[in-house]
């Protein structure tokens, strides 16, 4: 069972804040435009992962899905229900329900080619991809998993607390006028305007700056870093 937890945000600014965490015991930013052509980017080495055999693998959450799950229930319910009372009534020489006889005769009247029967088949197919595909995928997009000091606990970040720590680690750099920061599982995404300084010098202490940011937020797979460094555009 999981519970929310708090963690404190790293060390770099003049204010704290509270990182929402996910603790579970183990039983066992888009892009902005308004930038000028001067501009650059920078690819950051991920910092090795830790050795998971200590503690134990850091494996993505999984959703417990329980609104599909509820729909399947009811729409099952709805569908078995009266058709196995029907099936018994039948069974105990009662005649068949009249909704069953009126199915019977449309299927009778309608082949296999026709548009309607078509269209309620390929109804079925889609229904049952996305219940399979619900059903080999975690789920939990926005929920990054943190490495496991232990192996009876993890831990997750979520994905837009983690963004918002790294663009207050960006905001500090000096010559950075605004950030937008997009946080993915595998890259992290950041795009800043300058108001003085060289670019190039503001995105060298960006890519310190944020790379020291994500090795502290503990993930269990470190993500790349894009940093895009630009001018704002000129008001004519």
């Amino acid at each position: 069972m999981s519970e929310p937890s708090e963690r404190e945000a790293p060390s770099g600014g003049n204010d704290t804040q509270r990182l929402p965490v996910v603790m579970e015991k183990d039983p066992g930013g888009t892009s902005g435009g308004g930038l000028d052509q001067s501009r650059s980017s920078a690819a950051y080495d991920p910092v090795p992962v830790l050795d998971e055999d200590a503690g134990g693998r850091a494996g993505r959450f999984w959703s417990v899905r329980r609104t599909p799950a509820v729909l399947v229930a009811l729409a099952v319910l709805a569908v078995a229900g009266p058709l196995l009372y029907d099936i018994a009534a039948v069974r105990a020489d009662r005649p068949a329900m009249r909704w069953r006889r009126g199915l019977a005769h449309w299927l009778a009247r309608h082949t296999v080619d026709d548009a309607v029967v078509l269209t309620c088949a390929g109804a079925a197919v889609a229904v049952g991809i996305w219940l399979v595909v619900l059903a080999v995928t975690p789920g939990l997009r926005d929920l990054l998993p943190m490495r496991r000091p232990s192996a009876g606990v993890r831990a997750g970040l979520d994905r837009s607390a983690a963004a918002l720590v790294l663009r207050d680690r960006a905001m500090e750099v000096p010559g950075v006028q605004s950030v937008r920061v997009r946080m993915g599982r595998a890259k992290v995404a950041v795009r800043a305007v300058s108001h003085f300084r060289e670019l190039d010098d503001v995105r060298a202490d960006l890519d310190a700056a944020l790379g020291a940011g994500i090795k502290e937020l503990g993930l269990a797979g470190q993500p790349g870093l894009s940093v895009h460094v630009g001018r704002a555009a000129r008001k004519r």
